[in-house]
């Protein structure tokens, strides 16, 4: 495995496991396939409501808790310095763990200063190892940066060969903030997995398109979550560090080819942001 080393000197894993729309009834089975399978970094939310099966899956896999990097969010309906530590506190109960690795806010929604306030006092107290954010466009990623004691420590964005995210990293890597893809797969959309350019690439490897997909953003210092509830998928998805890709100038040129794409999320993000609860990235 190979790590990146955040602003405060704690050392996270590149590529780990998300678990984004995986059922509350499958998250335990899944985390132990993960696990056996060699992941170390784990990755849930609040809004995922899957937060017990990560917990129940760490507690049973025998490994002791320090061999892990586990990740939650804030969720936006507990966004507030008071609704924050309650939920944080929740957070740990359901996750049988005296600490998070690491903590974002889910989305710049809401009273997210008092949630941040509230994620300093953990972080003081020992409980959270770091902080961060999710889903800050550069603006309000700066806005919180300039006017926070610990600085942010990660920014959790949907990056992928479509939506490479260079004007946001260009801010995250001034001000010493790890960027980290959610959606690295493009959620499957606008033909990631039979991409013909990522599709030829990955031939010269013996790699699949979403292999390909993963070890460029990899190369590019993105660290990653790739999802899935089929084991071998997991063992394919851990299984790029064997290979240096030597065609990243062409993969650059394919998030011009995503145009189409990023208008159909930008209209569907709008149009779903209106509600309380938003959407559950």
């Amino acid at each position: 495995m190979e790590y990146v080393t955040l602003n405060n000197g704690i050392k996270m894993p590149k590529l780990g496991y998300g678990v984004y729309q995986t059922a509350p009834e499958d998250t335990k089975r899944c985390v132990l396939d993960a696990i056996e399978t060699g992941y170390r970094s784990i990755d849930t939310a609040q809004a995922y409501q899957n937060e017990s099966g990560v917990g129940d899956a760490l507690a049973e896999c025998g490994l002791p808790r320090e061999e892990f990097f586990l990740t939650t969010k804030v969720w936006i309906t507990n966004a507030g310095y008071e609704k924050a530590k309650a939920s944080i506190e929740e957070s740990l109960k359901k996750l049988r763990t005296d600490y998070l690795d690491l903590l974002l806010i889910h989305q710049p929604f809401g009273d997210y200063y008092g949630t941040y306030r509230a994620m300093e006092e953990f972080y003081k107290a020992g409980k959270i190892r770091a902080i961060g954010v999710s889903n800050f466009g550069p603006d309000r990623y700066l806005d919180l940066e300039h006017f926070s004691e610990i600085k942010p420590a990660v920014n959790q964005v949907e990056t992928h060969v479509f939506q490479q995210q260079k004007t946001a990293r260009e801010y995250m890597q001034k001000y010493g903030c790890q960027i980290e893809s959610w959606g690295p797969f493009a959620e499957g959309k606008n033909g990631l997995f039979t991409n013909p350019v990522l599709t030829e690439i990955g031939k010269k490897y013996e790699k699949t398109a979403a292999q390909t997909a993963l070890r460029f953003l990899l190369q590019s210092d993105v660290v990653v979550i790739p999802k899935s509830v089929h084991k071998e998928r997991m063992k394919q998805n851990i299984d790029v560090f064997d290979f240096t890709q030597k065609d990243m100038s062409i993969m650059f040129a394919e998030e011009k080819k995503g145009e189409k794409y990023l208008c159909c999320m930008k209209k569907s993000i709008l149009e779903t942001v209106d509600t309380e609860q938003g959407i559950q990235f």
